[in-house]
């Protein structure tokens, strides 16, 4: 099986290798857009579909797998994206600072014969408390800055936990694609 990931991120890129030893990296351009009003786990899941469509309607993808995903980060009914300057990366920590969060990442396969899979994954992250100085370093450094929620969790953020999937709050449910892909026959089991 040929694979297409929709994504430039080298985080996924990296994670994707733990299931598909080959594939073609094509990251979708378009205008991502979801309603804001969506439920965090419908909305990501909507823009793994736009990513994973505007790839596949490509005629060289034909016959390939493609792999569209998006993550975001929910707390208090808030749906948290990457952050727009760094005043907002530091609003966003402070937010996050001490409280328990939802990562979610929607992953959207797009097979051969046009069969999409829609799905999403949820892991639960508690930061330990951040102070002022901490937040301030941390989004001088730059890190926050193409990231939801504004953290990178491989970035050693102090935490109290992770409950679930860690590469899901990195950017990719590996577990969640292998199950899919298994089932679909498209990896060995």
């Amino acid at each position: 099986m040929e694979f297409v990931l929709a994504s430039a991120s080298p985080r996924r890129k990296e994670l994707f290798k733990k299931i598909a030893e080959d594939f073609e990296i094509d990251a979708a351009k378009g205008e991502e857009h979801a309603e804001k009003s969506l439920p965090p786990d419908r909305y990501c899941e909507t823009l793994a579909a736009h990513k994973a469509r505007e790839i596949a309607a490509k005629k060289e993808h034909r016959g390939k797998i493609v792999l569209g995903a998006d993550t975001v980060v929910a707390i208090g009914g808030r749906i948290l994206g990457k952050p727009k300057d760094e005043a907002e990366a530091k609003e966003m920590l402070r937010l996050l600072s001490g409280r328990e969060h939802s990562v979610f990442t929607g992953v959207c396969l797009i097979f051969a014969d046009g069969e999409e899979v829609i799905a999403h994954d949820e892991t639960k992250v508690k930061f330990k408390p951040f102070t002022e100085e901490f937040i301030s370093a941390y989004v001088a450094g730059g890190s926050p800055m193409d990231k939801a929620g504004a953290y990178g969790i491989q970035d050693g953020l102090p935490t109290e936990y992770v409950r679930g999937s860690i590469d899901n709050v990195v950017g990719l449910p590996t577990e969640l694609l292998t199950r899919i892909l298994r089932e679909k026959g498209a990896i060995e089991k």
